[in-house]
């Protein structure tokens, strides 16, 4: 079942949104090399308490840690520790969520570790841009199939790949609600979009192959051939005309 919001539900969620969003840029400016993954979370959950939030995916399905940290080839679901240092010439993805009066809100971004090479700059651009073209498709009468598709085409069109065992989701009062936004498809395909939808689309984009498979950490996923990997998220409201972005970096 899609759970339709109320412009008041989309309003609490929004302000929730723009907290995670305001945590999430100064984590990113602490991302370095020689800090460990486990630092940046610690920071994470305490930024969200300050906040008056709680952190979304803590014990979320035994999940322990606030904040995911992926590196590299890891996709997404990173668990953060202190043993795992941040290298120069890393790409690292941060995806946290946060639950503010009752509404989960859920953020993501991929960032380069000091120089990085071209083709990475790349990649992390590429998956920018889907996200934002993505964005553009989102209004009544759309469907997620036509977001899919555009994540798709222009992903491809680089000559990266769009991981297909991952989605996007609705969000709402559970973390992980109806319906799945995939990164790709068909136009004209899936479910249509109403006004009062709240969705996070995430595309996730790799050098190489888009098959994935489970981290040794039991939590997280890897690219199945070690290709390098990157991850943008933006939460979105559908509106009478169009969308409405209530998170932002």
């Amino acid at each position: 079942m899609i759970q339709i919001k109320t412009k008041e539900e989309i309003q609490i969620m929004e302000e929730g949104a723009r907290r995670l969003a305001q945590i999430l840029e100064e984590l990113k400016e602490k991302v370095r090399a020689g800090i460990s993954t486990g630092e940046l979370n610690e920071l994470a959950e305490k930024l969200i308490l300050k906040s008056g939030a709680k952190p979304s995916f803590k014990n979320y399905n035994g999940f322990p840690a606030a904040l995911c940290v992926s590196i590299n080839e890891e996709i997404v679901h990173g668990v953060p520790s202190f043993e795992r240092i941040i290298q120069e010439g890393d790409i690292v993805s941060l995806d946290l969520g946060l639950f503010y009066k009752g509404f989960h809100s859920d953020m993501a971004i991929t960032v380069g570790v000091g120089r990085i090479s071209f083709e990475k700059q790349r990649l992390i651009r590429v998956t920018k841009d889907a996200l934002r073209m993505a964005i553009r498709k989102v209004r009544p009468g759309n469907t997620t199939g036509d977001i899919g598709n555009t994540i798709q085409r222009y992903v491809e069109s680089q000559g990266f790949n769009v991981v297909r065992d991952l989605c996007g989701h609705g969000i709402g009062r559970e973390l992980h609600e109806d319906p799945q936004i995939l990164n790709y498809g068909k136009r004209h395909t899936g479910v249509i979009l109403r006004e009062g939808m709240v969705f996070c689309i995430e595309p996730m984009v790799t050098m190489g192959s888009w098959r994935i498979k489970k981290a040794p950490d039991g939590y997280g996923f890897t690219t199945q051939d070690g290709s390098f990997s990157a991850h943008f998220e933006h939460e979105v409201a559908v509106t009478k005309k169009g969308c409405r972005v209530l998170t932002k970096w």
